[in-house]
């Protein structure tokens, strides 16, 4: 891995001798299990006598023509290519051989266990076209691609521009030729190609174009497509960015592919979108997912425009890209489309992903200093995307939405199908609001770290405030005072609810503001700051509300200020300022009403934390018990076939126990029992499946049984994570091997084993693997590719012991110079360690 890394240095030193005009692309994938051929052709300037290299991350080079000149294989070293004495202009021409990747990253290569059918498609970003290709790796060297395919005959073969007609090259295989792309980054170029199934609809752009639409998945899945659902929310986004970037869509035509073994939720390229097939459903899914697929279609749409046609010159404004989508999305999902509470499910996942990242040791500007391809490989994070897309909300609440997408729609009249840096997005939003954004700018986007904002008020006998302030402070790593634009809501309790009746929206800044408009007001049961969630900042509640919420939160009616509401109990949590059991019980009392669904998921997902992680030990088995047991009761009370029965189902197995807690998934899972409107379908099978085997109820013969019943794809994924979990040394040593010492599991296995192999009632499975773990880090980090390292070194990480000796030994690690001198490797490890030591922060406060 260290020899694939690309500096910034480098890619401005080439950058500042090339211009790169066309890439003609052939790759042969018809003949081999394992590889694929590739002759690519490049037309290209340069400096005059200057040398350079070109990425190829190859198996096999047999040809490099420079100007017709044949060079030494050997200025191949598998990685990049060198260019001795370039010409003024140039024509390359290289002929490779490359390898398929079964880790998501390349040309990834998938064999359907249904019915043994190939699947293939890319994945690019940040730096793996050039293990398809040879190419000049780096977003500022835009140019046009122009592709050409032989595959087998029959197959879909989709890339960035239309897809031609194929011509026959002998009875089994075909050739596609596609027409040039307009001038983009090769990391949003595409291949899929396989016996996918299709799916055809076409909208009239602003333009008056029509643009064709395509919906493609794997044959084998075709039955759980909802095509005409997809074209729906697409031609929504469609009609709401047109009007509100004011640009036309830029390409051709627009198709959304879900593809198999995916690393991500989505990727934006040119004209051909990427899903994971968790967007597929194939059994019930909560509200949440159906929600989280619709904002990230628009998220991908919007890339069309900010990313696709405008893209960021280097990979420090890799949040331009990431943040803009994640709030156009949000904003034409609540705007355009039925889920019109979507800023409430941003408030409790995005913002809780933000709040949460920029706490860690990690955490960073939002225009992040980003060195090399290390750097931005792990910035895919909580700030790049969630921080960001708060951020911008922020100022749009500062400059008003209308002059915001007015300069976002001068943006990219001015610098289409260019590379830009913040500073050009920065001059159309001050020429059309109006506002200085300079200050903004630097204590926004160039500072780490949140705030935390909290209510200091004063009341005279008849209980009129005689003063209102709020307070900010920030930690001592991260000092930075900001302005912050919010609202604050007064509440009142009225025939059993907490309503809002008063709200003023106001400019905080500096350390303690005062807030004068509200002098002289009544007083109410509950103050709210932050009301409306336009701030980016951590809220505490003063006493007196605290304790109302405490015994109201599920009588709020507004489902933002609920939400509100339980960020600030489960910040206080987080931070040791509150005991963790007082959290389990909040979210066991008020958690069955809850209305909306990924506020449901979201605090499901605190309470594997808190019980696991955040509870005194001495108390941990007793408090796992007790959510385990309130979730079986809340499951068998929630309203028939409702959305919270499902999510309190799929949970159980998350805390289950007891002898109690294992009859009752047994008893679900055998069908002797029965939920109302409830159906035990294939996935949550898996899930009681899961549970039982962590119990030690069911072994590898109940596991191969249920692999028998479902012999598919996400069958193989549960299944791999089940067995993972089977609680006996002999199975954890096994799985450890399997993982840590072999490549036969493909990205997706490795994720779900790995993250299985923690799931253990008896702490002491884990123990051994302690040590383990951080004699084998390095190593695995060196082996792996990098999804493939992420994952193992995130997920086998032994958290579940977090303890002072755990801590020790990942601090000594770190300390390390071969780990020092891994900034990504570090990273990842700087932030296991933190998970650690807040755990141990909040143990002390539940003592």
């Amino acid at each position: 891995m260290p020899g694939e890394n690309l500096t910034r240095l480098e890619a401005q030193q080439r950058a500042e001798i090339l211009n790169v005009h066309r890439y003609q692309v052939h790759l042969d994938v018809s003949e081999d299990s394992k590889y694929f051929s590739s002759d690519t052709t490049i037309e290209f300037d340069a400096k005059a006598g200057s040398s350079t290299f070109i990425d190829a991350i190859t198996h096999q080079v047999s040809l490099i023509e420079l100007n017709g000149e044949v060079l030494d294989n050997a200025l191949s070293d598998g990685v990049r290519i060198s260019l001795p004495n370039l010409q003024t202009s140039n024509r390359l021409r290289i002929k490779a051989v490359g390898i398929y990747s079964n880790t998501g990253e390349g040309l990834h290569k998938f064999v359907d266990p249904v019915d043994g059918e190939v699947y293939l498609y890319t994945q690019f970003e940040v730096p793996d076209s050039r293990r398809m290709f040879p190419v000049f790796e780096q977003p500022d060297l835009k140019a046009v691609f122009e592709f050409s395919v032989t595959a087998p005959k029959g197959w879909k073969v989709i890339s960035n521009s239309p897809t031609p007609e194929p011509s026959t090259v002998s009875d089994t295989l075909a050739r596609w030729d596609f027409a040039p792309t307009p001038r983009i980054s090769s990391y949003i170029t595409a291949l899929i190609a396989g016996p996918y199934s299709q799916w055809n609809d076409s909208l009239v752009s602003l333009s008056g174009k029509v643009i064709p639409l395509g919906v493609f998945c794997r044959s084998s899945l075709a039955e759980f497509m909802d095509p005409d659902y997809i074209f729906e929310k697409t031609k929504q986004g469609f009609a709401y960015f047109e009007k509100a970037f004011d640009f036309p869509y830029p390409f051709e035509k627009y198709d959304q592919l879900w593809v198999p073994d995916f690393n991500a939720g989505a990727m934006e390229n040119a004209g051909a979108v990427t899903f994971t097939e968790s967007y597929l459903f194939r059994s019930a899914v909560t509200d949440a997912t159906k929600e989280r697929r619709v904002v990230t279609i628009l998220h991908e749409l919007a890339h069309m425009w900010f990313g696709d046609l405008v893209t960021m010159r280097w990979w420090n404004d890799l949040w331009l890209n990431e943040s803009f989508a994640e709030y156009a999305s949000t904003l034409a999902t609540a705007d355009a489309t039925e889920w019109d509470q979507a800023w409430t499910t941003f408030a409790s996942l995005e913002k809780n992903w933000a709040y949460r990242q920029d706490q860690l040791p990690s955490t960073h500007p939002i225009v992040a200093q980003i060195n090399d391809l290390e750097d931005v490989q792990v910035n895919f994070d909580g700030i790049t995307y969630a921080k960001g897309a708060s951020v911008l909300k922020q100022l749009v609440a500062w400059v008003g939405q209308e002059p915001f997408l007015r300069g976002v729609a001068s943006y990219f009249k001015k610098h289409q199908w260019q590379n830009t840096e913040l500073k050009d997005l920065l001059v159309e939003l001050e020429r059309e609001s109006g506002r200085d954004l300079s200050s903004w700018s630097k204590l926004w986007l160039e500072t780490a770290g949140v705030n935390t904002l909290k209510p200091i008020i004063e009341t005279d006998s008849s209980g009129l405030v005689t003063s209102f302030k709020v307070e900010q402070t920030a930690i001592a790593e991260h000092p930075t005072i900001r302005p912050h634009r919010m609202g604050i809501g007064y509440f009142n309790l009225a025939e059993g609810k907490l309503v809002r009746e008063h709200a003023v929206e106001v400019d905080i800044d500096g350390p303690l503001t005062e807030i004068a408009v509200l002098n002289g007001t009544k007083r109410p049961d509950f103050v709210l700051l932050n009301d409306q969630d336009l701030a980016y900042a951590k809220v505490r509640l003063d006493e007196p509300s605290r304790l109302v919420a405490l015994g109201n939160l599920s009588s709020i009616e507004d489902s933002l200020a609920r939400t509100l509401v339980w960020t600030a109990a489960w910040d206080a949590t987080r931070d040791g300022e509150a005991p963790a059991r007082d959290f389990i019980d909040l979210v066991l009392n008020h958690i069955g009403p809850e209305t909306e669904s990924t506020t449901i998921l979201t605090l499901l997902r605190q309470l594997v934390t808190t019980g696991n992680l955040y509870v005194a030990q001495h108390t941990r088995s007793e408090s796992l018990e007790k959510i385990a047991s309130g979730l079986i009761s809340l499951a068998e009370t929630a309203p028939a076939g409702s959305d919270s029965q499902l999510q309190f189902v799929k949970f159980v197995p998350q805390f289950a126990r007891t002898k109690a807690h294992q009859d009752w998934m047994r008893s679900l899972l055998n069908g002797s029992k029965t939920l109302a409107g409830f159906t035990v379908d294939q996935d949550v099978r898996w899930e009681l499946v899961s549970g039982l085997t962590i119990n030690g109820v069911f072994g590898e013969s109940e596991i191969a049984e249920e692999l028998e019943r479902d012999n598919t794809a996400n069958g193989q994924k549960f299944a791999a994570a089940a067995r993972a979990a089977i609680p006996t040394p002999e199975n954890k040593r096994a799985t450890w091997d399997l993982l840590v010492g072999t490549e036969q599991y493909s990205n997706t296995l490795v994720n779900s084993a790995s993250l299985a192999f923690g799931r253990v009632n008896d702490l002491s499975l884990l123990g051994q693997y302690l040590d383990e773990y951080h004699q084998t880090a390095l190593d695995i980090w060196t082996r792996f590719s990098y999804k493939i390292a992420e994952y193992l070194l995130i997920n086998l990480y032994p958290v579940q012991l977090a303890s002072a000796e755990l801590a020790a030994a990942t601090k000594a690690l770190i300390e390390t110079e071969e780990v020092s001198s891994r900034p990504a490797l570090r990273r990842i490890l700087v932030e296991n360690l933190a998970g650690v030591e807040r755990a141990l922060v909040a143990q002390r406060a539940d003592r």
